[in-house]
């Protein structure tokens, strides 16, 4: 007979909407860690217009959530479980497959910028540790010790409790301030900014929409703060906030930073930096006359904000989706500070195991985006089928009837983005086929656990659609399905 597990723990009501809105800080940081490889290619102008549209469509897509995120004022994990409950009516497979490719995007953040603040310390502070050890695929060098060292101290963070996350958010957000604010306004004041550096080079539609789906992965990654919603005091206001907040701030900030930026650095000097960041760097010390050491310390600093989010967004949708009962039952406990723990150490390992064994971690990271864009698509369309299938459900913010609209042109632009994107990937130059089916992989496996969770572990029939619940149809909330 099957048994109900009930989890002693719950997570702690500790943040208001303004640590949201710090640990969103994450987002400037995704921008700063890509946005060197867009301006390479695409110039100023092009770059700066394509980030602004993505980003815009990420404001967009938060103002929805936040509807989403109060009806389910329970729901660790963010956007992925709104997907599961639009969807599990229709075909249960989207929830593993949504929170997977939501969780591996987010995860994989820790590997790939771990290596870039590795290589960061080793080119300003250790330029003659050149020494390598192979581990089979890789060559790894004193970058890849620090990156795992950098991992570990974020699982450390994050482990013993929420609050230390959000501290620390607060005091590498802080230091992030620094340089936006040399980029996007100390820049034009000292004349460093000039406008001949601004280039258009988007030449055809189909790179501009590659790029889109590429550029997806970091704008709209402000939904992060619902992830957190049922760690807020206050948890319709705070979240709503958070998520607004987050979204119109990053929204100033994804266009005037590559404005900034390519306009003091200039395009060739930024494509001919093979790393994406050091010309920072650079850009930096033409402003302020020098202060290199200081810039790579606030680098690192906005590059260790996204880690910190990555690692508490991503183990809180693992935990979110063992809850709901749509993989394995082991991931569903917190530990004795409240937080989920064992998610966030399988995190810490994955990504380890990438650092040791993955040679090329941006394109991992384009792997991940397949499933991170899809996440997305499947939130949209999952807020339709909420609207259509539970209407009296308690709506603490309802939408306009219009924003269904947006909602299902959102879909469609994403679900074009992906088709586009995913079939096309070389086109930034950011990985290929190969990539694409890791990408599919990830999600393929998602399907084996949530079959092994609901076979094995609850010895329970896997159906392809959840029969329909008469609590939905009167509008009072179900129970959970475990």
């Amino acid at each position: 007979m099957a048994q109900a597990v009930v989890e002693e723990r719950q997570l702690l009501k500790a943040m208001r909407w303004y640590d949201g809105f710090v640990v969103a800080l994450a987002n400037p940081g995704f921008l700063i860690g890509s946005l060197g490889f867009s301006i390479g290619v695409l110039g100023g102008w092009g770059a700066m217009f394509l980030w602004g549209v993505s980003m815009f469509i990420g404001v967009l897509s938060n103002w929805i959530y936040s509807e989403s995120a109060a009806m389910f004022p329970d729901k660790p994990g963010g956007i992925s479980l709104y997907a599961n409950e639009g969807w599990r009516r229709y075909f249960t497979f989207i929830g593993p497959i949504a929170t997977f490719g939501y969780w591996f995007a987010w995860s994989s953040v820790l590997a790939l910028f771990g290596i870039i603040i590795g290589s960061l310390i080793q080119a300003e502070w250790f330029p003659g540790s050149t020494w390598t050890f192979d581990t089979g695929p890789v060559d790894a060098g004193l970058p890849h010790v620090i990156a795992i060292v950098v991992i570990a101290i974020v699982w450390a963070i994050n482990v013993f409790g929420i609050r230390p996350a959000v501290w620390m958010a607060y005091a590498t957000g802080a230091l992030l301030m620094i340089p936006l604010f040399v980029f996007i306004v100390l820049t034009y004041l000292t004349g460093d900014w000039e406008s001949g550096n601004m280039e258009w080079n988007i030449t055809d539609w189909k790179t501009a929409v590659v790029w889109l789906y590429i550029m997806g992965w970091s704008a709209y990654g402000v939904e992060t703060c619902a992830a957190f919603a049922p760690e807020y005091k206050d948890t319709v206001r705070d979240t709503t906030l958070a998520l607004r907040s987050a979204a119109l701030f990053s929204l100033a900030v994804y266009i005037l930073l590559p404005l900034g930026v390519a306009g003091t650095v200039g395009q060739e000097t930024i494509a001919n930096d093979a790393s994406g960041i050091v010309y920072l760097i650079d850009g930096f010390s033409s402003v302020l006359g020098g202060g290199a050491d200081v810039m790579v310390v606030l680098l690192i600093a906005s590059l260790f904000i996204s880690m910190n989010t990555a690692t508490a967004d991503g183990s809180r949708a693992l935990y979110g989706i063992a809850r709901d009962g749509v993989t394995i039952k082991e991931l569903y406990h917190l530990n004795r500070f409240h937080v989920p723990a064992r998610a966030m150490t399988l995190d810490m390992a994955i990504n380890i195991a990438l650092v040791l064994f993955v040679g090329n971690i941006l394109a991992i990271l384009v792997a991940g985006n397949l499933g991170y864009m899809s996440a997305h698509f499947f939130a949209l369309t999952g807020f339709l089928l909420l609207r259509k299938d539970r209407p009296n459900w308690p709506r603490p913010i309802r939408l306009a009837r219009p924003w269904i609209g947006v909602a299902a042109l959102l879909a469609a632009i994403n679900a074009f983005f992906i088709i586009i994107g995913a079939s096309n990937p070389s086109l930034t130059g950011y990985g290929g086929t190969k990539e694409t089916w890791i990408g599919v992989g990830v999600l393929l496996f998602s399907v084996v656990l949530f079959v092994f969770r609901r076979a094995v572990q609850d010895r329970a029939p896997v159906h392809l659609r959840e029969p329909r619940l008469v609590e939905e149809e009167v509008g009072t909330h179900p129970p959970v399905v475990r």
